[in-house]
Parts: C-alpha cells; sequence; structure tokens
C-alpha cells in the first residue's frame, strides 16, 4: 500500500476512533421492558420519573469513573465495540480497546492490518494506536496524536464542538437528554447484568427541545440543541436503567440524523474505578497537524 494511502487510513481510523470515546461515555443507541408501579419493590413511595432522572443525573457525574462495554451501528459507515474504562472528573481520561465489526470502516481497517485498536484519552489530546502497518509507512511511529487544541483550529465550528465534548463529556449526558425529551416515562423494573434497576424512556425532538417543560435550564437546553443539531440528529430515542444507587447501568440511544440512522448500547459498571492512561512515548507518536500537512504535500505532487 503506498505511503499516503497509509496515512489516509490512520487519519480517517483515528477519527473516528475520537468519536467513539463521546458516544462511549455520552451519546449515540432502544426499548423493551414491562409495566411500572406507584411504589417500590420494597413498598415504599417511587420517586416521580422527573425526579428520579435529576438525582441520577446528580449521582452519576459525581461517580468520575466507570467501566464502559459499547457497541455502535452508523448506518453502512460502521458498526463497532468498546471496551475500558474513562475518567470524567478532570475532562475525559482513560483507555479503550475499540474493534471494528462491520461497514466501510471495518475495511478500512484492514487495509492497515487490524480491525482492533487502542485509544488513549487524556484531558488535552487523544492518542490512536494504529498497529505495525501504518507504523512502517509513519516512520517507525505506532501512535497518532489528536491535540484538542488542533482540532479546534483545523475543523472550526465542528472541531470546536468536537474538542468541547471531549473535555465535558460525561455518561449523565444520556440522563439530561431524556429529561430534555419532555415526555420521559416510567417503563418498568428490569434486571441488568444481574443489577435490579428501573428502566425510563422518551423521544427527544430537537426542534422542539427549546419549547419543552424538561426541567432543565435554558442554558443547558440551548447547549443540547446545539450538539445534537452539529451532528445532524434530527430526533432521537433515550432508553436508560438506573439502579438502587441512583447510577447509570446501561443506555440505549437510537437516532435519525442528516445522514441516516444510528444506534448505540453502553453498560457502565465498577464506578469509581481507577483509570490509567499515560501519553504514549514522543519517539512513537506522530502528530496528526504533520499527517495532514504531508498528506496536503502527497497531494499536491
Amino acid at each position: 500500500m503506498k505511503r499516503a494511502t497509509v496515512r489516509r487510513v490512520g487519519l480517517s481510523i483515528g477519527a473516528m476512533t475520537l468519536v467513539a470515546g463521546v458516544t462511549a461515555c455520552s451519546g449515540s443507541g432502544g426499548s423493551g421492558g414491562s409495566g411500572s408501579s406507584d411504589k417500590g419493590g420494597d413498598g415504599s413511595p417511587r420517586l416521580s420519573p422527573v425526579a428520579a432522572l435529576l438525582t441520577a443525573e446528580k449521582s452519576t457525574d459525581g461517580a468520575d469513573s466507570a467501566k464502559v462495554e459499547s457497541t455502535t451501528t452508523m448506518g453502512s459507515l460502521m458498526s463497532m465495540t468498546a471496551d475500558g474504562a474513562l475518567g470524567w472528573g478532570d475532562g475525559l481520561t482513560g483507555t479503550l480497546t475499540i474493534t471494528y465489526t462491520g461497514g466501510t470502516m471495518a475495511e478500512t481497517m484492514r487495509q492497515i492490518g487490524t480491525t482492533s485498536m487502542e485509544a488513549r484519552y487524556l484531558p488535552d489530546a487523544y492518542y490512536a494506536k494504529m498497529g505495525d502497518t501504518f507504523a512502517e509507512q509513519a516512520g517507525g511511529k505506532h501512535w497518532i496524536k489528536y491535540a484538542y487544541d488542533d482540532l479546534e483550529s483545523l475543523g472550526g465550528s465542528s472541531g470546536a464542538y468536537l474538542k468541547d465534548q471531549m473535555q465535558n463529556t460525561t455518561p449523565n449526558q444520556s440522563v439530561k437528554l431524556l429529561l430534555a425529551s419532555g415526555d420521559v416515562r416510567e417503563v418498568g423494573e428490569e434486571r441488568v447484568r444481574g443489577r435490579q434497576t428501573t428502566h425510563y424512556s422518551g423521544t427527544v425532538e430537537v426542534s422542539d427541545l427549546a419549547e419543552k417543560n424538561s426541567n432543565l435550564s435554558q442554558s443547558q437546553l440551548d447547549d443540547l440543541k446545539k450538539t445534537l443539531e452539529q451532528a445532524g440528529v434530527t430526533t432521537e430515542t433515550v432508553d436508560i436503567w438506573v439502579d438502587d444507587q441512583d447510577l447509570l447501568v446501561k443506555k440505549v440511544e437510537k437516532g435519525e440524523t442528516t445522514a441516516g440512522a444510528y444506534e448505540q448500547t453502553a453498560y457502565y459498571s465498577d464506578y469509581g474505578t481507577e483509570v490509567f492512561a499515560d501519553v504514549p512515548p514522543a519517539s512513537d507518536t506522530a502528530d496528526f497537524t504533520e499527517l495532514m500537512k504531508q498528506q496536503g504535500a502527497d497531494a499536491g505532487s
């Protein structure tokens, strides 16, 4: 494979993996369940759905870290899994193993000799390990560094959006989305991977966000609406499962975007787990901006 092709593949894969960190920790895939009651399993009065979700939003945000497993499908572009631990106490940090299981992105990954890669998220940058085939054409360097400031300067408004998401994303964003739907409802009690949970559901119409009685502030609604519009989302169904510690256990989000349908399911466990994400050696790391310059030079030659 030509060197320019390998670099181009590496850049596109790395960019999609950057998005994977955002979706695993905040949003993109659901439904199912049985009826609800007015009392908890012990006969005590049950909180209203809105009150319960407001409590879950605060508890999940304050937990600071968790183990994450997710599956994501985005039309014919890709299907992938992500597995690891992420923290959000001081920007998004942690490590995920991301495997492309289908779609054009999986085929692209095969061109560089693998369908799985390691992703490390730090407060100021994200690193993607691209493998040996990429390294052979990139001066022996296996990693690509994406500094969030560079993404903002290179990507304009979309880059600024991605930078903000990477530095501020948390799992409780899904709870905020459900609150913003304005029609949140309790589906019922269900067991999820051995844990007793309460299932809540709602549909978000992006055009109606500002008008909904969502129990979020106007600034929170405006931020959510901007985020979804920049992602091309027009309608999104959100289902979440919350345990007796008021922590998010599972989320499923399904949506329609200008590019087609997407779905994501994520599971969260071991809240407060220790998160590790070391900066890869500089000698083994290529900078995203330098690769972009080289790609441009190759295209013009």
